[in-house]
């Protein structure tokens, strides 16, 4: 069992490493803030403290479980939005911070320290090639509502090859006068933009969402 002083160490360890992240986290504006970070290292903290106290043969037991409580939590930050799927890197997030709160409990300090560096290089450093990689290569589902004509959407599938998009058709319905044509297409910023253009002064087009 720990002695008061080590509890107090591990606690200011605990505080320290949510809090960092955390910060991290807020000042991007995610959904796991500050807060939270530091309640998901405390918790896995407690847990596993605890775990070591009550016997060895339920150590690893425990432990599992906190694994698989976290991974319902970082689930509840995932959603699908504007035909993306986000919260995907605050839900590893959320993974990594209970993984280094139980390592605080073990007492692997040296570790935990160099593991909070590298989640901290991760999410700060590596944010801006991202997005130049986001740029170079971007995905979106078109659906187009245009006035119904012969081999219209066809016409639009050889704009998509003038913009250079990559494109699979998915969906074409008619609807009255009109027909609504589905593409996943994926391509560069500029061409995405180029296209978009394109289908604002377009005369059949009647309303696009991306």
């Amino acid at each position: 069992m720990l002695n008061w002083i080590q509890i107090l160490e591990q606690l200011g360890m605990v505080l320290l490493v949510g809090g960092l992240i955390g910060a991290e986290r807020e000042f991007r504006s995610k959904s796991a803030g500050f807060r939270t970070m530091i309640l998901i290292c405390l918790g896995s903290w407690v847990f596993t403290t605890i775990s070591m106290s009550i016997g060895h043969s339920s150590d690893d037991r425990i432990a599992s479980n906190i694994v698989t409580g976290i991974g319902f939590l970082g689930a509840g930050v995932i959603f699908k939005a504007d035909n993306r799927i986000n919260g995907i890197t605050t839900a590893a997030t959320i993974w990594a911070t209970a993984a280094l709160g139980m390592g605080i409990a073990d007492g692997a300090y040296t570790v935990v320290l160099i593991a909070t560096a590298a989640v901290l290089a991760v999410l700060w450093m590596l944010s801006p090639l991202e997005t130049v990689i986001d740029r170079i290569n971007q995905s979106h589902t078109y659906r187009i509502v245009s006035e119904y004509k012969e081999d219209l959407l066809k016409e639009y599938e050889r704009m998509f090859d003038d913009c250079h998009l990559r494109y699979k058709r998915l969906k074409r319905t008619k609807r009255g006068d009109s027909i609504i044509g589905t593409w996943y297409a994926h391509g560069s910023e500029k061409n995405h933009n180029k296209f978009t253009k394109m289908l604002m002064h377009h005369p059949a087009v009647k309303e696009f969402e991306f």
